[in-house]
């Protein structure tokens, strides 16, 4: 492959000899186009005042509408702007507010914001609206404020909020809040499905930005480590999507194509060799949440009243000469601490008894009792507990009581 004018010289030597020919011919090729052009005018004219609008017949099957466009001058071009995704976004996009956590550094110094996230209404009632966003997003708040779609802000109460689950409520007036967000099922979303995420990524200068994607994974696990001693203290179970969450997106919507919120948006994991990894709060787990915060300001747990460590956190020295184990027990928890007056010390249990089941099911890790705990356990409910105590093994039975976290 050449360049364009690679044998422009050997061209012009072939036209020397008809020079003259080739002058009357151009004449009359120019005079035929000027003809042509004149003629063609009014027909070109009628033609690009009209809307081009190859769709049009798509476009009325789906009771779609049409925007016009300028983009050449004395040209109109008719271009589809309504879709699905649009319509669930004009849904849902107004009950998406802004969350500016509000924190004072020292008794003489003037609060600050100390960091912006999203929120999403989801109910009016008796006067009152309620907004539900990450505790991450309100962990700390002084005082809190929501940014409205008009750009207005409203105080806000902090209802309460659960680490666990990284979810909290506020409540504002309701006269402030015009739009109501409509819970999905996440149960029911499947991989590939389309999605939005809406939110203010960055802060509010980028409020109610809304990207799109599609749920790239259900009931993924996510291990979180609250104290950042190194080790995991619960995980999180949550939707994974590839719609961009940025900072500022989090306590977002993620919505499926009907409008419907199936999501709080929570966290991505951020790694140089990672993209499009987003994870959300399914909303079959927010619902039982956000109902114990409005009721009670906390949610109600099950309680043992002890303190935990991994028995794979110390030396195996101290399994055989400090616990008395036998040998064949290499994982269970320990105990470092039993609270007096508790459902464990009320049934017998005390420091340094190992724990290794609990109900008939084998106890590994802290994690595994605290799940085996908050999710199959209610208050009230009897518990089985098998231990080790000095190379004994035993079992008791203890009933558990609610405790606020």
């Amino acid at each position: 492959m050449g360049y364009y004018d690679q044998d422009y010289q050997h061209i012009r030597k072939k036209q020397k000899g008809n020079r003259g020919g080739y002058f009357i011919a151009g004449f009359v090729g120019v005079a035929l186009g000027a003809l042509l052009v004149i003629f063609a005018l009014p027909a070109f004219d009628r033609m690009t005042t009209q809307d081009f609008n190859p769709g049009a017949a798509e476009s009325a099957k789906s009771n779609q509408q049409d925007t016009t466009v300028d983009t050449v001058p004395g040209q109109t071009v008719n271009v589809n702007v309504v879709s699905q995704v649009t319509q669930a976004v004009d849904r849902v996009s107004a009950a998406v507010v802004g969350v500016i956590n509000i924190q004072t550094s020292g008794f003489w110094e003037d609060a600050g914001e100390a960091g912006t996230g999203s929120g999403v209404v989801y109910k009016k009632e008796d006067g009152r609206a309620y907004v539900v966003t990450n505790h991450h997003v309100i962990e700390g708040a002084s005082t809190v404020e929501l940014s409205l779609e008009d750009g207005s802000r409203v105080p806000a109460e902090i209802l309460g909020s659960d680490i666990f689950t990284d979810l909290a409520v506020l409540s504002v007036d309701a006269d402030a809040i015009d739009v109501v967000a409509e819970f999905g099922d996440s149960d029911r979303v499947r991989p590939g499905e389309p999605v939005l995420a809406i939110g203010n990524p960055l802060g509010l200068q980028f409020s109610g930005s809304v990207t799109q994607g599609i749920i790239s994974g259900t009931e993924r696990t996510i291990p979180l480590d609250f104290d950042q001693d190194g080790h995991v203290d619960w995980q999180a179970e949550v939707l994974q999507t590839d719609a961009a969450i940025n900072p500022g997106n989090s306590g977002g919507a993620l919505v499926n194509i009907q409008g419907q919120v199936i999501g709080i948006n929570s966290m991505k994991i951020a790694q140089e060799a990672v993209e499009g990894i987003g994870l959300s709060i399914p909303t079959t787990i927010v619902r039982p949440i956000i109902s114990d915060i409005e009721r009670y300001g906390e949610v109600k747990r099950p309680y043992m009243g002890v303190g935990l460590r991994n028995l794979s956190d110390i030396s195996s020295y101290h399994w055989q000469q400090t616990l008395k184990l036998p040998t064949d027990i290499i994982a269970g928890v320990f105990l470092e601490e039993v609270v007096p007056l508790s459902p464990a010390e009320v049934a017998g249990l005390q420091v340094y008894d190992v724990i290794v089941a609990l109900d008939g099911i084998k106890i590994e890790n802290a994690l595994e009792l605290r799940k085996h705990l908050y999710n199959q356990k209610n208050i009230g409910d009897s518990m089985e507990v098998t231990f080790y105590r000095q190379g004994e093994k035993r079992t008791t039975t203890l009933r558990l009581v609610e405790e606020s976290y």
